[in-house]
């Protein structure tokens, strides 16, 4: 049996979203067995209200969901939490609040991994809710970072491949100028990208490479939860 830390994972935001960073920490796990694998529960919790709607428009207060989902992982016996959205980490305070165990904060992770790689600007790519709660900013800026952000119009663009094509389960992004958005990053001086939702990694990774390096936070946030609950870890792909 081994002795890793468990992590649990609160999830529903959206449920693509919490499977594809379960697959990250398994991917970025050495193991040769399942027993050399690391315990993860997850709450797949889709009661959750839509963040961005909440930070924005007035809408339905997600933190009284996010809050359970923390407990019930606390109580299941997990020894580290990870959310799997971006947008939630504007109400990272709260999920702390009555809970005992770590919260890894994925923008926080993010920020000083491009701090360790030299970047000095960085464009954001995430929900409205994410770029103007300053969720990505106020990381980036406290490692001494620029963030970049789209135009309104190519930020139109970015929330409807998020929630009109990934969450909606449609996977044929022909439609969407996804290139204008890369082009405007460039010209703007950004030097990497942040795939701020995590829905982004999914549709990039069908996009593929549109001539501007990216990180994928799902993967940083998977990588730090592997070594929070002391499993090897795999060496990043060059």
């Amino acid at each position: 049996m081994n002795s890793f830390k468990t992590i649990g994972i609160i999830g529903g935001m959206g449920p693509l979203a919490t499977y594809d960073l379960a697959e990250k920490i398994l991917d970025n796990t050495v193991a040769s067995c399942d027993q050399d694998n690391i315990p993860v529960i997850i709450d797949c919790n889709t009661r959750i209200a839509d963040r961005t709607a909440a930070i924005l428009h007035g809408g339905a207060d997600p933190r009284p969901e996010m809050k359970k989902s923390a407990k019930r992982l606390e109580e299941a016996g997990a020894d580290v939490l990870v959310m799997a959205c971006n947008t939630a980490h504007y109400f990272y305070d709260s999920v702390c609040e009555d809970i005992s165990v770590p919260v890894l904060h994925m923008p926080r992770l993010t920020a000083q991994l491009l701090l360790s790689k030299g970047v000095k600007k960085a464009g954001v790519l995430a929900t409205d809710g994410t770029c103007q709660s300053g969720v990505y900013g106020d990381a980036l800026e406290k490692e001494g970072i620029e963030p970049i952000y789209p135009s309104q119009e190519k930020q139109k663009i970015i929330m409807s491949l998020i929630y009109d094509y990934v969450k909606a389960g449609r996977m044929d992004f022909s439609d969407l100028d996804i290139d204008a958005v890369i082009s405007e990053m460039k010209e703007k001086g950004a030097e990497i990208l942040i795939l701020g939702c995590t829905e982004l990694p999914v549709a990039f990774g069908i996009i593929g490479d549109k001539g501007l390096p990216a990180v994928d936070p799902t993967d940083v946030l998977a990588r730090a939860a592997v070594s929070f609950a002391g499993a090897p870890l795999k060496d990043v792909q060059q």
